[in-house]
């Protein structure tokens, strides 16, 4: 049917358009009934991988594995309706950024005990976390670049390819927020990040210097916080069903040559978290730790988080652990491990979003030149403070580093990394609570208040 209300408008000029609409609609059901009868969330996610590449698959034999995928009818038109669905849950990721990233540091900051030496606590806490998250960065960066992440995938097309040079001074000055709503709705998350800060640093100052207490404002941002968190495991939810119309969409209309890619991603990745193990035994070693009854006492937790995927479920885990076992002070373990479920997390924040950067960098075709990959440390290192730790949340990480790169235009390509999130997710979040432990046994080192013959018992 050649006409423009089926063709243009409707995107259904064709009875192939119609099957292949209707097999999807069946998948999402089937997914459905898998999570209604109590399926795990991490087979639904791996029922979603499956399902998705076997759609995207059939698409392309129908087709004849085509040169240009995109110019067969039936492809465009069903994949544009897919994208309902895998461009609608990326959009709810995007919406959930900014009173994810505010709420949980304001939150965070309340949180912590009043008799803590809090500005020598959170400024090791800070430096140590984010100083590790820059050199997992690094490293994710490195790793990208010399093996060419991204560059077998083509192009896509965006906004401007072109990035105005500016000075550093600029750079940095950019990332005070003159405007806070207009830095929130700007998705400027670097900006409402420092505003959080700010904000949380003065209530907490009040309420220890003066008879205000705030406690109206600490539980209305504790309920706030619980609100938010539920919105993310409800949106993280719809993973599978995105997951299905992401997948098929990217077989269909880029065929294999993605999947190729993502498999380097995968090996890369984990090549990334086996160098960061090393970096951490490197952290102990140079603060006079041994790493190796670390990594004799940690099993549990590390076991925990690679099967869990959930930094803040590995929480009291990890607490009782670091107290218990490793000679780290309660206040030392708590403060360092609630910080370390919303900011810090050198896998889902640190290496993966660097991957991430550089792949679409290369497919969005932009040349990175030092100021790119200065920037990109930056960006993801402050970026990472505000990222909660529950599976599936480091697409929000990816999502802060792209924005705050100038890539925000090409989110909609990581697509195919969505797909491949289960095999990737385990290793990252096993990553994030081996670092919160490190941080937190070094902190207390430099503290004074670490037990290192306990540690070593």
């Amino acid at each position: 049917m050649n006409i423009p209300f089926f063709t243009d408008y409707l995107m259904v000029s064709s009875a192939a358009t119609i099957v292949w609409i209707a097999i999807f609609l069946a998948l999402l059901i089937g997914i459905y009934a898998l999570q209604k009868k109590g399926t795990s969330f991490a087979k639904l996610v791996m029922a979603g991988t499956v399902l998705g590449a076997l759609l995207g698959l059939a698409m392309q034999i129908a087709a004849g594995f085509p040169e240009k995928p995109m110019d067969v009818v039936f492809i465009k038109e069903a994949t544009k309706w897919y994208s309902l669905v895998g461009g609608g849950f990326i959009d709810l990721i995007r919406m959930l950024v900014v009173p994810l990233v505010f709420v949980s540091i304001v939150t965070v900051v309340f949180r912590m005990s009043e008799d803590a030496d809090i500005k020598k606590l959170v400024s090791l806490t800070v430096v140590v976390s984010l100083g590790m998250v820059s050199i997992a960065a690094i490293v994710g960066l490195t790793l990208g670049s010399v093996f060419g992440l991204g560059l077998d995938a083509g192009t896509v097309e965006g906004a401007s390819k072109m990035r105005e040079v500016k000075p550093m001074v600029d750079t940095f000055r950019a990332l005070i927020p003159n405007n806070p709503v207009k830095a929130m709705a700007d998705t400027s998350v670097i900006s409402v990040v420092i505003f959080a800060f700010i904000f949380a640093a003065i209530a907490r100052t009040i309420r220890q210097q003066t008879e205000e207490k705030l406690e109206i404002t600490k539980r209305f941002f504790e309920e706030l916080h619980k609100i938010v968190f539920w919105m993310a495991d409800f949106i993280i939810g719809l993973m599978p069903y995105g997951i299905v119309a992401l997948l098929a969409s990217t077989l269909a209309q880029r065929g294999f040559p993605a999947i190729i890619d993502m498999g380097l991603f995968i090996v890369l990745l984990y090549a990334g978290l086996a160098i960061m193990f090393i970096a951490q035994s490197i952290l102990l070693t140079a603060n006079g730790i041994s790493p190796v009854p670390y990594f004799k006492k940690a099993t549990a937790p590390l076991a925990l988080a690679f099967t869990s995927r959930s930094s803040m479920g590995v929480l009291p885990l990890t607490i009782e652990t670091l107290v218990k076992r490793l000679g780290v002070s309660e206040q030392t373990a708590n403060t360092v491990g609630s910080w370390s479920t919303t900011a810090g997390m050198q896998g889902c924040a640190g290496v993966f979003p660097a991957l991430v950067v550089v792949y679409i960098a290369n497919i969005a075709g932009i040349d990175m030149d030092i100021t790119f990959y200065i920037m990109s440390v930056i960006v993801i290192a402050i970026g990472s403070i505000g990222i909660a730790g529950v599976p599936g949340t480091a697409t929000m990480a990816a999502s802060v580093s792209l924005s705050g790169t100038g890539l925000g235009a090409w989110f909609v390509a990581i697509s195919p990394i969505l797909a491949i999130d289960p095999i990737i997710d385990m290793g990252r979040t096993m990553l994030n609570v081996s670092g919160a432990m490190t941080n937190a046994i070094v902190v207390d080192k430099l503290l004074g208040t670490f037990q290192q013959d306990e540690y070593n018992a």
